[in-house]
């Protein structure tokens, strides 16, 4: 029999001040790891309430609620008008969404690889891009079976344990991508966004032309624009882990200049313009608005690890 996977892991206080306050991340089972690569549970109540940022990432969000709808106020596609979701499916996108709540949230949050969206959804990634759909509008009946398991456990361990029963029965692992394409955004991934469109066009054996054409169709993000969401996400994490230990960016504060030229920018200004791009501000306001209050969203809570899943030559996370 194959290991299960590790105890879920909480990330910050359950309790404060009588608020509520939980985040637990777990990896899935083993049989889902090539496509998924985490499972987050969050529950905050009690807080004033506020908008946060959802910010482009390398994953594709499928969120399940547990007690209230997830109000969107705002989403990366300016043109789709607010909505309110009892689930979420959500594409990649290289702009942030803007998520309101009453002082209160809870949910579990799927972070699905583009390259498992065929496997475990049907479609491709990028008939998603850019778009937030509720999820049963993919995954069907399915999809209202595990929301109702989810709400019915009573515990994160035994709510990541549904997902770990039921996920592997939508898995279709002869739905691929082409391998060409697979290749190129595995070496995005191993790269750190840092990878140029001639260097993945050469390794594949197509030109740059036909490649973009293919991986836009499969991943939903040009290579070009696929590599500024890696590398910026990569960034964003090193920040929040500064942030949290400080005396590691020594005497300049947060050291953005450094991690510029670590996560390949030109420089912080460069750092700074992506940033304000992508997030729609400056990396200090993120910091302030997202990580540095108790109303935290869920990316401000997860660690610096780069996303590793299915990449040959990475190891996986702990």
């Amino acid at each position: 029999m194959a290991p299960g996977p590790g105890p879920a892991r909480p990330a910050g206080p359950e309790t404060a001040g009588g608020a509520v306050d939980e985040y637990v991340y777990r990896r899935p089972a083993p049989a889902l790891r090539p496509y998924v690569a985490r499972y987050t549970g969050y529950r905050q109540a009690g807080l004033p309430p506020g908008l946060h940022r959802g910010l482009p990432s390398p994953y594709l969000t499928l969120i399940l609620t547990l007690d209230d709808r997830l109000t969107v106020a705002g989403h990366p596609d300016p043109r789709q008008p607010p909505g309110r979701y009892d689930t979420l499916l959500g594409g990649l996108h290289a702009a942030p969404a803007l998520i309101a709540h009453e002082g209160r949230q809870s949910g579990v949050q799927i972070a699905l690889g583009p390259l498992g969206a065929r496997a475990l959804l049907g479609p491709p990634a990028g008939e998603l891009a850019h778009l937030d759909v509720p999820a049963d509008a993919v995954l069907g009946r399915r999809c209202a079976e595990i929301h109702d398991r989810l709400r019915q456990a009573a515990t994160w361990p035994e709510r990541f344990a549904v997902l770990d029963r039921t996920l592997p029965g939508l898995l279709r692992p002869e739905r691929t991508a082409h391998p060409e394409v697979a290749r190129a955004w595995h070496r995005l991934l191993a790269s750190g966004g840092t990878a140029t469109v001639s260097e993945l066009a050469e390794e594949s054996g197509w030109s740059a032309r036909h490649l973009t054409g293919r991986f836009r169709a499969e991943i939903g993000l040009t290579p070009k624009a696929a590599a500024r969401v890696v590398r910026f996400d990569r960034a964003r994490r090193l920040l929040v882990a500064r942030a949290a230990r400080p005396e590691a960016a020594g005497a300049g504060g947060l050291g953005l200049a450094g991690l510029a030229v670590e996560c390949g920018y030109f420089d912080q200004a460069h750092l700074a313009r992506e940033f304000r791009a992508l997030a729609g501000c400056a990396p200090s306001r993120w910091l302030a608005q997202e990580h540095g209050t108790r109303f935290r969203n869920v990316q401000a809570g997860e660690d610096a690890a780069a996303p590793r899943w299915g990449v040959p030559g990475l190891a996986e996370d702990g």
